[in-house]
């Protein structure tokens, strides 16, 4: 047997070990691979959106790179950590350190081949349905056909060959400084029980607590300032939690005879214990990877929802039309015959609304009627206005407005009175002021004094055809300035189009994060497998049972892949909140989707996991 066919088959023996290694590093080729095949889609390379498409692909596809190499290398340093007592007996069989490195060096890149190949191969299977779900996502123009994707795959091929490469090279320099009495006794050599500080425990509580009431407490644009100094305090904090925190816990409830000795509580915790120290910084990282993934995916969906509900809000009319410039007939002609070509028939209401300064910013002052006839238009309530009264309207839904400055001012009439707001606000949608302005009635409306300037505005509201509206709406825009046409719908579409791509390589790189957290928590727990069999094996003959011990290594699993997920829902959750503080619009639908498919996803996989592995520490007791 040949050096190259030895270092061949020591990959078929660690299959196990091997495979989580394998099956997450073709999924991260598969995922540049896919990024790579929209790069070099012919469809997106001649348009300027498309461009940008293809520029964010680009940008995504190098940090899914980035992100890979430290990925694998993470990969590479579990498997040597479990593989040091078989070194050892290598080396004393006669085998030399440089013999060990050239073998993990063989290993590594057999591996990084096949995972290379493989990630390839599956993408182009799939790459058929991912165009087409990206077709919808981006909502492209064009149709993005299947093509053999000949640079993007030698630019994948090229990229993770190098990686992997240069991945292995410096995995065998890290082996030179390894003792064989380290290598031989493996991971037998204990590293003590963990003690924990109690000053870093309470500074531990102090500093995940500030972080999330100042996160939960600022709004607007504080929000933005007081980022980056909670980031910090909570990372900081998070660490602490697991390395500290978590240590102290754990040796209270072993004090704790009530809990300590029911069950098999006495086995999870002292196990628990002595292995914190490992876990503790893998909780951390998986931790924060997963609180990245999640904070990314749940900010573009709710930044999505925020841009598209406002355009709902700030347009209740099906279209809108301003006079800004000559030819306000022939434009609304050209509408009305619009709406007639594509069968939507539709109420229109026209209006002139006046524009007057009284020592605030130019304001709107309209009269009952007109109010009345645009509430009438999109189903709200009407208003009563009596002679001398003066109500403040508040475009419902806009955050941002002028209410207390008018709630301040009085309007003169032309007969010398003088009429004050009333302290009731009304809140509606009816005519297109995006700020707060005055209602009055008819009669008071024909005393007051000459505007400043005035502006013709008409609004139509279908009452059928509601599928013809984005046709008829994208025609229009075509043919009319957007400062005088507007349609609530088509700019939805507008900005589904323009954002489509960012949250599709959001979505891509949220999901890398995320798989990637779960793979290091596969490594951690496989890791210490042939230690945990040993022990599960000497322990059944002290009585354990099978129910026993499948409760054991269940909870094991659990905590494993849930502290750190749990603290990572936390975080998400708590920096969803202060986004929606930020905007000032509920984001709870929106975070509560996200964390729930998220949560869906790691109990799957905790499910698939703990089956492997309480089926193979099983097979070994017998």
């Amino acid at each position: 047997m040949t050096f190259r066919q030895f270092a061949f088959n020591n990959v078929l023996r660690n299959k196990r070990l091997y495979a989580a290694y394998f099956l997450s590093s073709m999924f991260t080729v598969m995922v540049f691979f896919t990024f790579a095949i929209f790069a070099f889609h012919p469809v997106l390379s001649g348009e300027e959106m498309n461009s940008s498409v293809q520029k964010g692909m680009n940008v995504s596809a190098g940090i899914i790179y980035v992100f890979s190499f430290f990925f694998v290398l993470y990969s590479m340093s579990s498997f040597l950590q479990s593989r040091k007592k078989e070194f050892g007996l290598l080396m004393m069989h006669g085998m030399s350190m440089k013999q060990i490195r050239l073998m993990v060096f063989l290993e590594n890149m057999l591996i990084g081949f096949f995972a290379t190949v493989g990630g390839i191969l599956i993408g182009l299977v799939f790459s058929k349905g991912i165009l087409l779900l990206a077709e919808n996502v981006l909502v492209l123009e064009g149709s993005l056909n299947f093509y053999i994707p000949f640079e993007a795959i030698l630019l994948t091929f090229t990229a993770f060959m190098v990686l992997f490469f240069i991945i292995s090279l410096f995995v065998s320099y890290v082996l030179r400084s390894r003792k064989l009495i380290d290598l031989i006794k493996g991971s037998k050599k204990s590293k003590g029980e963990p003690k924990a500080n109690i000053f870093l425990t309470m500074l531990a509580i102090l500093l995940l607590g500030a972080g999330y009431a100042v996160a939960l407490i600022v709004k607007g644009l504080a929000v933005v300032v007081a980022l980056l100094p909670v980031v910090i305090v909570v990372t900081i904090g998070t660490y602490l939690l697991f390395t500290q925190l978590s240590v102290y816990v754990i040796r209270k409830l072993k004090k704790n005879d009530s809990v300590f000795l029911r069950k098999t509580n006495m086995l999870l915790l002292s196990d628990l214990s002595f292995r914190m120290k490992d876990n503790a910084r893998t909780f951390f990282m998986v931790a924060i990877i997963s609180t990245v993934a999640f904070s990314a995916i749940g900010t573009l969906f709710g930044f999505q929802s925020y841009l598209t509900a406002g355009m709902k809000i700030t347009n209740p009319n099906t279209f809108t039309y301003t006079a800004v410039d000559e030819g306000e007939e022939q434009d609304v002609a050209l509408i009305n015959e619009t709406l007639q070509a594509e069968n939507i028939p539709a109420t229109m209401e026209h209006v002139v609304l006046r524009y007057y300064d009284y020592g605030v910013d130019t304001v709107v002052i309209a009269r009952e009627s007109d109010f009345n006839r645009f509430a009438a238009l999109i189903g709200e309530d009407q208003v009563d206005v009596q002679d001398g009264q003066m109500k403040v309207v508040e475009f419902d839904g806009v955050p941002f407005n002028q209410t207390e400055e008018l709630m301040e001012q009085t309007i003169p009439l032309a007969n010398g009175v003088e009429l004050k707001p009333e302290e009731e606000v009304v809140y509606a949608r009816a005519l297109p002021a995006t700020d707060s302005y005055f209602l009055v009635s008819n009669a008071d409306y024909e005393k007051l004094s000459t505007p400043e300037r005035e502006e013709s505005f008409y609004a139509w509201q279908a009452t059928d055809g509601e599928e013809h509206v984005l046709a008829a709406a994208e025609t229009l825009s075509e043919q009319l300035s957007p400062y005088e046409f507007l349609s609530g719908e088509y700019q939805v579409y507008e900005i589904n189009k323009y954002y489509g791509p960012v949250l599709f390589v959001g979505l891509f790189i949220g999901i890398v994060f995320f798989v990637s957290a779960g793979s290091f928590l596969y490594f951690r727990l496989y890791t210490d497998l042939d230690e945990d069999k040993q022990k599960f094996k000497g322990i059944s003959k002290l009585g354990l049972t099978d129910k026993e011990l499948t409760k054991v290594l269940t909870r094991q699993t659990f905590l494993l892949f849930f502290a750190p997920i749990i603290v990572a829902l936390i975080h998400g959750a708590v920096a969803l909140t202060s986004l929606s503080r930020l905007f000032d619009y509920n984001l709870v639908t929106e975070s509560v989707i996200v964390l729930s498919i998220f949560l869906v996803i790691q109990i799957v996989y905790f499910f698939i996991v703990r089956y492997f592995y309480t089926k193979q520490v099983k097979a070994v007791i017998g």
